[in-house]
């Protein structure tokens, strides 16, 4: 994918870290998201454009009746062959781009640009070369299972399992330029804290040309 000429921020982190709340504080504060799991979704939804590529490489069998992605049937797919995730990502990762590279460019207002990418180490040869600055929302396992338990009807063994198909912690740290640590005993003031922070230094570097 091409650089924009708008400098580009990858906020990334694991499953139950922050990472949508970091994301709705940006936007509050008039800076456009562009998530990457939104597009995801309206792509798979019934008869959305993706479904059926999906449906000739994996079956009716992940095909829900209303002709949308049938959420848990592929993830217990991906569970079972660790080769279904690289497939699902090859149909979806040239949809999911032109998609953000559609909205980067009918973007005018926003002092800089958030890329809401969850897999985004995962997937980090396909984004790394047009980011200016990759954040972290950083948080411990336990705390992660304990959130997405809370929110999701999820076994915490299923958890577990989601966890495990994500890049592990320390290696999502090794790409970070900036960490917003949202583990055990932080608040959502002190999250707030941070993530103004950060906004404060990313719209300094733009003004400054970084």
């Amino acid at each position: 994918m091409e650089k924009y000429n708008q400098f580009c921020v990858g906020l990334t982190g694991g499953i139950g870290s922050g990472k949508s709340t970091v994301a709705g504080l940006l936007e509050q504060w008039g800076i456009k998201v562009i998530d990457a799991d939104q597009i995801s979704r309206t792509l798979t939804q019934a008869n959305g454009q993706a479904i059926p590529a999906i449906r000739e490489v994996f079956g009716d069998g992940v095909i829900a009746p209303d002709h949308s992605l049938n959420r848990d049937a592929m993830r217990q797919l991906i569970f079972s062959d660790v080769s279904v995730k690289k497939k699902l990502e090859n149909i979806l990762h040239p949809m999911i781009k032109q998609e953000m590279q559609k909205q980067c460019q009918q973007e005018k207002q926003s002092p800089y640009i958030v890329f809401d990418i969850p897999l985004l180490v995962e997937s980090i040869d396909y984004y790394r070369s047009w980011l200016d600055r990759i954040c972290v929302v950083d948080c411990d396992e336990a705390t992660q299972i304990k959130r997405v338990s809370k929110r999701n009807a999820l076994s915490q063994e299923t958890i577990q399992r989601i966890i495990q198909q994500q890049v592990r912690r320390e290696e999502r740290l090794l790409y970070a330029d900036d960490i917003i640590f949202n583990g055990e005993g932080i608040t959502l003031d002190n999250l707030q804290e941070q993530a103004y922070n950060f906004h404060m230094k990313w719209s300094l570097m733009v003004n400054k040309g970084v």
